[in-house]
This record gives structure tokens, sequence and C-alpha cells, in this order.
């Protein structure tokens, strides 16, 4: 019982020593009353202290510098926390097209490999709100610490856990919309370019109209939305990945990081047009591995990352 309880408990105390008292002189035909009373009152004393604890605001699990922030946030930083958790990973490239590699051997996945299965527990737990059912998950691990199949990690994908993580820890506090799947921030960006939403901080633009800049994401429908497109767009919850752009300096291509790429945070290499858009002014993607259908232009300083 807490200290702000006691005065509520003791009224009614108080309160039920005061009926019982002139009970005890009633007449005899009232006296059976005494015990249902006596449980009413008890009842009631219960209903008054007993309170349903309010939930934890969405970053209560964030670290200060992330939840205050510390410092605004910048292209600067989500590049370079991406480029870090890449740098953790043993720096994977794979610029072949989807599908041409071996797969490996399911438990040698980097992802359920000692200190990386933790370190994807850490983007769920920090990517996703305070009490999301996802944030329990790892690299191998389902809500109740159990191991799942290697062969069933497509139900734990964590591509979009990965981009929440490296937004909410580079300082994008309640403007972004952490979710553990890529749509949700997709739509809301489509949302952002039309009006019909407002104060996020990402908006959608057309991958033929606009050059990404460092920090900003580059999307893609995945298997059955394969075929959406910008125009689509809203588009309800549909598979999708995102990747981060980390680099815009060499001419004619991209840099980018995704999370569960090749079970890893992978960089890989997108075609761009001259001046920098992954499509042509048809609107005909240059990458013909990839059907990126939209750009999330962060909507923060311009300025390129280093």
């Amino acid at each position: 019982m807490t200290v702000g309880q006691a005065p509520v408990r003791q009224s009614f105390v108080g309160w039920y020593k005061l009926v019982s008292s002139r009970l005890a002189g009633a007449s005899a035909h009232l006296r059976p009353l005494r015990v249902p009373l006596a449980l009413l009152v008890l009842a009631l004393a219960g209903c008054a202290t007993a309170t349903s604890p309010p939930p934890p605001p969405p970053d209560a699990h964030a670290p200060p510098f992330a939840r205050l922030p510390y410092e605004p946030i910048s292209r600067e930083s989500i590049v370079a926390i991406a480029l870090r958790e890449w740098r953790l990973f043993g720096q994977p490239v794979d610029d072949d097209p989807p599908g041409t590699r071996p797969p490996p051997a399911p438990e040698q996945k980097p992802e359920r490999e000692p200190g990386l299965w933790q370190r994807v527990g850490e983007y769920w737990w920090l990517g996703m709100n305070a009490g999301a059912p996802e944030a329990a998950w790892t690299g191998e691990h389902d809500a109740t610490g159990a191991v799942f199949p290697a062969s069933e990690d497509g139900d734990f994908a964590w591509s979009a856990a990965f981009v929440s993580y490296v937004m909410r820890i580079a300082g994008a506090g309640p403007r972004f919309p952490y979710a553990p799947d890529h749509a949700t921030y997709i739509d809301l960006a489509k949302q952002m370019a039309t009006g019909a939403t407002s104060g996020w901080l990402v908006t959608a633009e057309r991958p033929e109209a606009y050059a990404p800049l460092p920090g900003d994401l580059i999307c893609l429908g995945r298997r059955s939305a394969a075929a959406l497109h910008y125009d689509d767009l809203p588009a309800g919850h549909f598979p999708g990945h995102c990747d981060i752009v980390v680099d815009t300096s060499v001419p004619g291509q991209i840099a980018v990081i995704g999370g569960n790429v090749d079970d890893a945070v992978t960089i890989k290499h997108v075609p761009v047009t001259a001046d920098g858009k992954l499509a042509a002014p048809d609107g005909v993607v240059l990458d013909a591995r990839y059907p990126w259908m939209v750009v999330l232009r962060l909507l923060i300083d311009a300025t390129p990352a280093a």
C-alpha cells in the first residue's frame, strides 16, 4: 500500500467501525446483515485503492540522449549510426541480383551468431515503442525467449526494426513512426506528401523527381507488392523494404545500407541517373534488380553527409 492510498483505506475503515457499532445495538433481525455489509465495505475499499498503471510513454525505454534528444537529428548522425552497425556485422556488400547467392546454412546466418543475435534484439527493443510485443524478439528468439527455427526467420524479419532503431538513436523522437513493418512509414510519408497528415519527419517523393540525399530512405514493395508504384500509395499493410542512403559522392550510383539483407546489416550500390535520381524522367527505374518505387525524404536540413 502506498502513502497515497492510506487516507482512502482509513476512511473506509472508520466508516466500517461506525456502521458496525450501530448495528451492534440494533435488533437481532438486522444482525445477519453485518457480514455482507463488511464484505461490501472491503470490496469498496479495494475498488477505491486498486488502480491500473498507465501505459508507459512510447520512448520510456530510450536512452536520454535520444529521448530528449541531446542534439537535433541530422543526416550526418543517421549515416554514422547506419555505418557503425554495418561495420559491426563485418561490412558485408551485396550487389548481386536477389536470389543468385547460395544461402548460408541455417545456423550460420549472421543474425543468429553470438553477439549479433543480441544486437538484433537491441534493434527490436529500442526501435519499437515501449510495450510493443515485438520488442522482446532477437535474431533467434521469440517474445518468450524460445529459439525459433532458422527456417522461420521470415516471421521475425527485422529490416524495419533496424530503420526504426537508427532513427530512434539518431534523435528522431516522436516525429518518426516506429514500426515493425516498412509499410507503416511508407504510407504515412505519402500522406505527408498529399497533406493528409502532418508533423512527421518523412515525406514521399517520386523516384524520377527527387535525388535522394544521405539519410533519406529508398523503398520498394516485395513479393505480392513488387508491382506497387508511387501512385498506388498509401496501400495499407504490404510487404516492403527500405534502405538508408549513406553515400551519394560517386557519379552514377548511391550506396545504401539495410537491415536483414542476407540476414545481416548489408551495403549495396544502386544505379542512378546523372543527376542522382533512381528513375529516368519516364519513371523507369535504372536498377534492374530492385523495383524502387518511392524515396522517403527527411524533413531536416538538406546538407549531404560527408
